[in-house]
């Protein structure tokens, strides 16, 4: 808990629950920053364990894992562990992409590197990867819309990320391509293409946000094929991948939306299981409590000094 409040005062997300009997998540937003040396050299080698499970005893090299990173400190860091015996076997990393809007410094949350264990891929993670560390963020900003993007080829995540995310373009139907999705891409292809592995040699269409040619940057071993690619249920979202990316050259799809009240409530609805909706709401109350009900209290007390707003009697 100390650490929790820490982690508050720093704005910084801090969390662990457990999520169900046989799994445990940590959330640490840029650990690179916020923990000790050797609790940080601990989850990285946590998260080591978990990609040579996914990729036989391979590495990566680009990202998180580049020689030198820097990415754990503007990272937002999911980890899932065994209640049974604290092994990983699942986790996100999901990068804070800096970019301008409106005149002003903000950051896109980039749904990023997910691995999750083989043996553990019946194990009901997705809602935890996926949607957790957002919908915590959006309480934490005071539920103001947050802006997500994903890079992907695989049509289970372009149409995971079109059903639990609001204004997302491409493939979410009905959602056009507004001057607001066209401008982050510009922005996160021309600052942030190593956040994901796409070399500088790969091409970009903006008007349909596919990245072509995306697999040199140092993601070579996550390439696919389309017969191979995990499918989504919904049959469309495997039909505008099959045509609108080539998966011999190796394109991806740039999706871009926000998490917002309507998709915070649909996430509760329809992703959290029952089990883990009394822990959830624990944490939830706290982040709230830290983002919401204690700026009002301290708003409400007109003896204390808040800044330009109420400067000191």
């Amino acid at each position: 808990m100390i650490k929790f409040i820490r982690a508050l005062r720093r704005r910084r997300l801090l969390l662990q629950f457990r999520a169900s009997p046989e799994h445990v998540v940590h959330i640490y937003e840029r650990p690179g920053e916020c923990l000790p040396p050797d609790d940080l050299e601990r989850l990285i080698d946590q998260c080591r364990i978990v990609v040579r499970a996914c990729l036989d005893g391979r590495d990566l090299d680009y990202g998180l894992f580049a020689p030198g990173s820097s990415a754990w400190s503007r990272s937002v860091i999911t980890l899932v562990c065994r209640s049974s015996d604290g092994a990983p076997v699942a986790f996100n990393a999901m990068p804070q992409l800096a970019v301008t809007r409106a005149g002003r410094e903000e950051h896109v949350l980039h749904l990023g590197l997910v691995m999750v264990d083989p043996a553990e891929r019946s194990g009901g993670l997705s809602w935890i990867l996926y949607g957790l560390t957002c919908f915590a963020l959006f309480l934490r900003g005071g539920l103001r819309p947050l802006w997500v993007s994903s890079v992907t080829q695989v049509p289970a995540v372009v149409g995971m990320v079109a059903e639990t995310f609001n204004n997302i373009y491409p493939a979410q139907q009905g959602t056009p391509q507004s001057f607001a999705h066209r401008h982050l891409a510009h922005q996160i292809m021309q600052r942030h293409r190593a956040a994901f592995g796409v070399g500088e040699d790969a091409g970009f269409d903006a008007e349909r946000q596919v990245i072509t040619n995306a697999y040199t940057g140092g993601s070579d071993n996550l390439k696919k094929s389309f017969d191979i690619a995990a499918k989504h249920r919904i049959e469309s979202y495997n039909k505008y991948c099959a045509a609108a990316l080539d998966y011999g050259r190796g394109d991806d799809v740039l999706q871009i939306g926000t998490i917002d009240l309507r998709a915070g409530q649909r996430f509760l609805s329809r992703s959290i299981p029952r089990s883990a909706l009394p822990q959830l709401a624990v944490q939830a109350l706290v982040l709230a409590t830290g983002a919401v009900i204690a700026p009002l209290i301290q708003w409400l007390d007109a003896s204390t000094p808040f800044g330009r707003l109420r400067p000191a009697r």
